[in-house]
Order: C-alpha cells, then sequence, then structure tokens
C-alpha cells in the first residue's frame, strides 16, 4: 500500500459517525440553517491525536469525505498560513485548509476541546451589532443547553450567559490572539462572537459543540427581538 492509499484510508470508513462521514453531513445541515452559505464557516472534529477539517471556499453542502483534511495534534505551533503546517493527509483536489484552522486550536488548546464550530449565522451577527460592549448577555431558559467554559457543568436559569465580543479582521487567521485574549479573560464563555462577522463555538465532542451552537443561535435570534422591543435581555437580581 502506498504513502497515498494510507493517508486516505484516515478519511475513508462505512461508519457515519467517522468524522470525515460526520462533517460533510453537518456542513451540509449548518448550510441549510443559513450559518455557512457563500462558502462561508466551518468545523473540525478531533479524535485523539488527529483532527478532521473542513477545506475553505467551497460549497459547504458538497463537501465529501475526501476533501477533508487530516493533521496531527498537537503540534509545536498552532497551524496557520505563517507557519509550517503539517498535515496527516491532505486532499487530491487543490483544496486548502479551513481558514478557521488557527482559530480552533485556541478551542483545543485553552479549552480542551473536541470540536469547534464557525458559522456566519445572521442573528449572531445581529447580536454583535446592538450590543455594543465587548459582552453579550441574556438570562433565559435556553442557556441550561449552554456549558461554562464550553465544556463545564451546565448553566441554569437563574445564570447568565456571557459571551465576548471581539473585533473582526482582514484575514479570518488574525482573529486568532484577539480569540485568545478573550477565552482567558472570560473563562465560563463557552463562545466567542466576531462583531460583523460570525461565532466559534466550542465542546467536548462534536455533539456537544453542535447543542450549543444550536442553543446560542436561538438565545440571539430572541435577544436580539427583545432588544429591539426594548425589553431587558438579563434578568433583574
Amino acid at each position: 500500500m502506498s504513502e497515498t492509499d494510507d493517508a486516505d484510508a484516515l478519511v475513508t470508513s462505512t461508519d457515519p459517525l467517522h468524522p470525515a462521514n460526520l462533517i460533510p453531513e453537518l456542513c451540509a445541515s449548518f448550510y441549510r440553517l443559513g450559518w455557512v452559505t457563500g462558502t462561508g464557516g466551518g468545523i473540525c472534529i478531533r479524535t485523539g491525536n488527529k483532527v478532521f477539517i473542513a477545506p475553505s471556499g467551497v460549497q459547504k453542502e458538497r463537501i465529501e469525505p475526501s476533501h477533508i483534511f487530516v493533521l496531527p495534534y498537537p503540534q509545536a505551533s498552532s497551524p496557520s498560513p505563517h507557519t509550517d503546517r503539517i498535515f496527516l493527509r491532505r486532499p487530491k483536489l487543490n483544496l486548502k485548509e479551513s481558514a478557521c484552522t488557527p482559530l480552533f486550536w485556541n478551542a483545543f488548546e485553552k479549552r480542551n476541546a473536541g470540536s469547534c464550530i464557525h458559522t456566519h449565522s445572521q442573528n449572531a451577527v445581529m447580536a454583535t451589532l446592538l450590543w455594543e460592549s465587548d459582552l453579550f448577555e441574556i438570562s433565559h431558559q435556553m442557556i441550561k443547553g449552554v456549558r461554562k467554559g464550553g465544556n463545564g457543568p451546565t448553566l441554569s436559569y437563574l445564570d447568565t450567559l456571557r459571551v465576548p465580543i471581539i473585533g473582526n479582521t482582514p484575514n479570518e487567521e488574525d482573529l486568532t490572539d484577539s480569540m485568545a485574549e478573550a477565552m482567558e479573560k472570560h473563562p465560563d464563555a463557552a463562545a466567542i462572537l466576531v462583531r460583523r462577522h460570525g461565532i466559534y463555538v466550542w465542546g467536548d465532542d462534536w455533539q456537544k459543540a453542535k447543542t450549543q451552537t444550536e442553543c446560542l443561535d436561538y438565545l440571539f435570534e430572541i435577544a436580539v427581538k427583545m432588544k429591539l422591543a426594548g425589553i431587558p435581555t438579563v434578568l433583574n437580581g
């Protein structure tokens, strides 16, 4: 068996729960929700010492297992266009790994996440526009689907959910440092909002990351409606 065959075996499986099969399925689902249209957004899944990442700049609803990149974890430095990236497997097509890769690494290294999702949800973007500070806040039933730090205990109805908001940059990888700083400043945050851009959400595994992304999107949508209706989003103590 050739070295190429060995590498391709990393993304070849009949198991529907294999990361190379899950990522295309999840991207198609996120596309239907309007989260990853126009080739935007991305997802990664870490299993042990391997990271499976969707390609960048492609129609997310048409990704196939053979399009998936596989990187080793950990690496000496966070993989980015400015470093020597190490791959266990690259697609045969002329594709680039997700531009979100160094930001996904933040989730791995600072939260020990097993998966990270990046969306361009309009609800998330509107939240960053209506909350002019660097922190989104809400008290609501659905915060019980969000975990402290993204992988700690779940929030209770009486808690207040806080999500840091960082400024956008022309290039995705240039968000790496400001995202890391926000994660360190807010250790209980389960996600990072990027103003006029979208959101990064992580979890112990893809199921928890997906669940939290869905709960947060619901919260952003209702918070925007509450804000526009003049209703406070945080319960009085």
